[in-house]
C-alpha cells in the first residue's frame, strides 16, 4: 500500500505540532507525531512516514480507516440531511436503532454522542427507575477498582481510579468501588442505598484485565436477588471487539442496560445506551436528551458498520484471528528474557502485554519502529486494531515488539 509524500508546502509534523501547542489545551500527552491520512490498517504522519495502527483511535476503527462503504454512506447523506433534531423522526437512527437492538437483544436504545455520555444514561436511567419503583433512597452505583467510565463529572467518579479524581473534588455522591473480581467483596458493599452494579466485562483503561469466570454470572444473580440493575459498560469491548457482538454474551447474561460507542461510528461521534423494555419506561419524554445524539451522518455510518459487523462468519474470523495474536503474544513472552513480559492478556482482538517496566518508553520506541499501540495503566501496552487487520499484519506486530522488547 503507497503513500504519495507530503509536498513541499504542506506542513510537517514539527511545525504542526508547535501550532498545536500555542492554541490547544496541554491536557493530553500526545506523541509527537501528527497523523494525516490513513487507510485500512496503516496510517501516515506529516513527515510521510507509515504506522501499522494497532490501536485503531483506541478501538474506535473496527473497520479500519476510510473504508469505502463507510464514506459513501457518510457521504451521501451528507448530499442529503445533515441535522433535524431529535424533535423530529429521522430514518438512518430508526435503522440503526433497529439493527443494535435485535444484535444485543435489548428492546429500546438512546443515542448520544460518547462513551461518557452513555454512561451518564445509565446513571440517569439508575436513578429515574428507583424513583418510579418507589425505592428513592437506592441511589448508589458499585463500581470497579482501576475501571474507567468517562470524563463528565458523574463517569469519573464512577471510575475506579483516584488518579483521574484529583483536582474535581468534591465529587457527586452516590458511587463506591470494590475490587474488580471480587463478587463477595460486591456482596458485602451491597446496602439500603445501593441501586445499581456498573461493570466492563474487561477492564480496557485499567490494563487489559479480564473478568474471572462466572464473575458476571454472579452479579447477574446478585443484582436479581436483591432487586438492583446490572449495568454493563460495552465502550470498548462491544460492537464485535472480543469475537461476539458484546463481551457480556460470553457468559450468557443479559443486562438490564448497557452502554457503548466507540467502534459504532467507527470514528463519527456515536455513543448509545441499550436498556429493557420495562427500564425504559422510566425515561419518559424530557427527562432526558442530547442535541447531537443519533445524528444523521454518524447514524448513516453507523448503519454500515453494522451490517458489514453482521456480515456471515465475521465475527468468527475476529475470535479467530484473536486467539491466533494471543496465542503469538504468549510465544513471544516465553522466547524473551524471563519476566521482561509479566503476563499477556485479552481476548478477541483486545490484547494486553504487562511489562516489568513503565510501558510508555516501550510505546515510543514502538512507534519509532513503524507501530502505534498505546498504554493501559502503568505498565501494560494495550492492542485494540481494527477487526479487519490480517494474521500477516498481526505477526507484523507481534515482530516489532518482540524486537523492540528484546533491545531494552
Amino acid at each position: 500500500m503507497s503513500q504519495p509524500s507530503p509536498s513541499a508546502a504542506a506542513p510537517g509534523n514539527d511545525s504542526l505540532i508547535q501550532k498545536a501547542k500555542q492554541h490547544l489545551l496541554q491536557n493530553y500527552k500526545q506523541q509527537p507525531i501528527a497523523l494525516v491520512r490513513g487507510l485500512g490498517t496503516r496510517v501516515w504522519d506529516a513527515d510521510g512516514k507509515a504506522y501499522l495502527d494497532c490501536i485503531g483511535g483506541i478501538a474506535v476503527c473496527a473497520l479500519g480507516h476510510c473504508h469505502p462503504e463507510i464514506v459513501a454512506a457518510a457521504k451521501a447523506q451528507l448530499d442529503t440531511l445533515w441535522h433535524v433534531s431529535n424533535v423530529f423522526y429521522s430514518q438512518p437512527q430508526i435503522d440503526l436503532a433497529e439493527q443494535l437492538t435485535e444484535w444485543a437483544g435489548l428492546p429500546r436504545a438512546f443515542f448520544c454522542n460518547s462513551g461518557a455520555e452513555a454512561n451518564e444514561a445509565l446513571i440517569k436511567l439508575t436513578r429515574k427507575v428507583m424513583k418510579d419503583r418507589g425505592t428513592p433512597e437506592r441511589f448508589e452505583i458499585i463500581s470497579f477498582e482501576k475501571s474507567f467510565h468517562g470524563r463528565t463529572l458523574a463517569t469519573v467518579t464512577a471510575t475506579g481510579q483516584p488518579k483521574y479524581h484529583a483536582g474535581f473534588e468534591p465529587l457527586p455522591a452516590g458511587f463506591q468501588h470494590v475490587p474488580y473480581g471480587d463478587l463477595e467483596a460486591v456482596r458485602r458493599a451491597v446496602g439500603p442505598a445501593t441501586a445499581a452494579i456498573l461493570v466492563e466485562p474487561i477492564q480496557g483503561e485499567g490494563g487489559v484485565r479480564m473478568a474471572p469466570e462466572g464473575f458476571l454470572a454472579g452479579l447477574r444473580a446478585l443484582c436479581d436477588e436483591r432487586g438492583l440493575l446490572l449495568l454493563v459498560d460495552e465502550v470498548q469491548t462491544g460492537m464485535g471487539r472480543t469475537g461476539k457482538p458484546f463481551a457480556f454474551m460470553h457468559d450468557g447474561i443479559q443486562p438490564d442496560a448497557i452502554s457503548i460507542a466507540k467502534a459504532l461510528g467507527n470514528g463519527l461521534p456515536m455513543g448509545a445506551m441499550l436498556c429493557r423494555e420495562d427500564v425504559a419506561a422510566s425515561l419518559t419524554p424530557g427527562t432526558h436528551g442530547s442535541t447531537f445524539g443519533g445524528n444523521l451522518v454518524s447514524a448513516a455510518a453507523a448503519n454500515v458498520v453494522l451490517r458489514l459487523l453482521r456480515q456471515p462468519g465475521f465475527l468468527a474470523d475476529v475470535q479467530a484471528k484473536g486467539e491466533h495474536f494471543l496465542a503469538g503474544g504468549r510465544a513471544l513472552q516465553a522466547a524473551l528474557p524471563p519476566g521482561r513480559v509479566k503476563a499477556v492478556r485479552g481476548k478477541g482482538l483486545l490484547m494486553g502485554v504487562e511489562l516489568d517496566r513503565e510501558a510508555a518508553p516501550v510505546v515510543a520506541k514502538l512507534r519509532d519502529a513503524g507501530l502505534l499501540v498505546n498504554s493501559a495503566g502503568e505498565t501494560t501496552v494495550r492492542f485494540a486494531p481494527p477487526l479487519i487487520i490480517t494474521r500477516q499484519e498481526l505477526d507484523e506486530a507481534l515482530g516489532i515488539l518482540q524486537r523492540v522488547l528484546a533491545s531494552l
